[in-house]
């Protein structure tokens, strides 16, 4: 493969086996990146387990003559996050980027959902971000005190849902919504060491909303397809980004948005403490005056 913005570049790219991280892999392997491809190869849904997937996609890759090795560690697992990240340092001798993409459903209104669907999908998405991040942390954090310089990306996967809500999807969007906001706290934290932390909110065809009726529709219009949305995964994972941190960007086919989170609105203070009485008339104009929220594709309502 041709030399790239990712030349020579050591990326993990977490739930690359299908979808949006597959897409990932290969655009970064086709910019010139080492590709450590993570997948655990189970369903939609989170259940079972498979190595072809991974293998799959790095074949993919080395065939088309880049370099690429498969990793099926579980990322929900402390331990299984530390094998993959050790498994691209002692491959490649390092590592650069890290795209945080593994992710399952298990759709279910809060009254319907039952424990399990809530701490599966909570694992994979949210502790599996943080237990990768973490462990890449550490290894930037020990070059840095050996006197080592990083130049290091990290690019963390959240969701519409995540940051606009959806019904049927409390457990999915609030792991999202806690990725968005680890990506604000790592980028704050992991600075020191050389590292840049943001988030993408891809809306994307994919296994997992192919059969969302709305998603169906919209591809008719637009370039939903995961492909669209890797370039600026691997332009988060270049060099040339090292000016942005601590940001969640929407991706919808060719379009890219920034997205600006929770800020002060109105407020209102008082000489004393409040009683409730008189917040009846005090919290409903403070709600009158602030911006709508917005609605599930980020637009403001009325």
């Amino acid at each position: 493969m041709s030399e790239g913005v990712a030349d020579g570049r050591v990326v993990v790219v977490t739930g690359a086996g299908n979808g949006i991280g597959r897409a990932h892999a290969l655009a970064f392997a086709a910019q010139g990146a080492k590709v450590v491809v993570n997948d655990l190869g189970g369903a939609r849904d989170g259940g079972g387990a498979s190595t072809g997937p991974a293998q799959a996609v790095a074949d993919e890759i080395t065939a088309a003559g880049g370099e690429a090795v498969a990793n099926t560690d579980d990322i929900a697992s402390w331990d299984g996050a530390e094998r993959l990240v050790r498994q691209a340092v002692e491959t490649y001798g390092g590592l650069d980027v890290l795209v945080n993409n593994a992710g399952i459903l298990r759709d279910r209104t809060i009254v319907s959902m039952t424990e399990q669907d809530w701490d599966s999908v909570i694992a994979v998405h949210l502790k599996g971000t943080v237990a990768t991040l973490h462990h890449a942390a550490a290894h930037w954090r020990a070059r840095t005190k050996a006197g080592e310089a990083n130049d290091a990306r990290v690019i963390n996967t959240t969701s519409p849902s995540g940051v606009f809500g959806n019904p049927g999807q409390s457990n999915y969007g609030s792991a999202k919504a806690g990725i968005a906001a680890l990506t604000i706290i790592a980028a704050a934290e992991l600075a020191r060491y050389g590292v840049t932390v943001n988030a993408i909110a891809p809306t994307a065809l994919t296994r997992l909303t192919e059969d969302i009726e709305v998603m169906k529709q919209a591809a008719e219009t637009q370039d939903l397809t995961p492909e669209a949305i890797s370039p600026l995964v691997v332009w988060l994972g270049s060099a040339a980004s090292r000016e942005v941190t601590g940001r969640v960007f929407g991706a919808v086919g060719n379009r890219i948005t920034v997205l600006e989170g929770w800020v002060n609105g109105p407020s209102a203070g008082a000489e004393s403490r409040w009683t409730p009485e008189e917040l009846t008339s005090v919290v409903p104009n403070l709600v009158a005056k602030a911006a709508p929220n917005a609605d599930a594709l980020g637009s403001r309502r009325g």
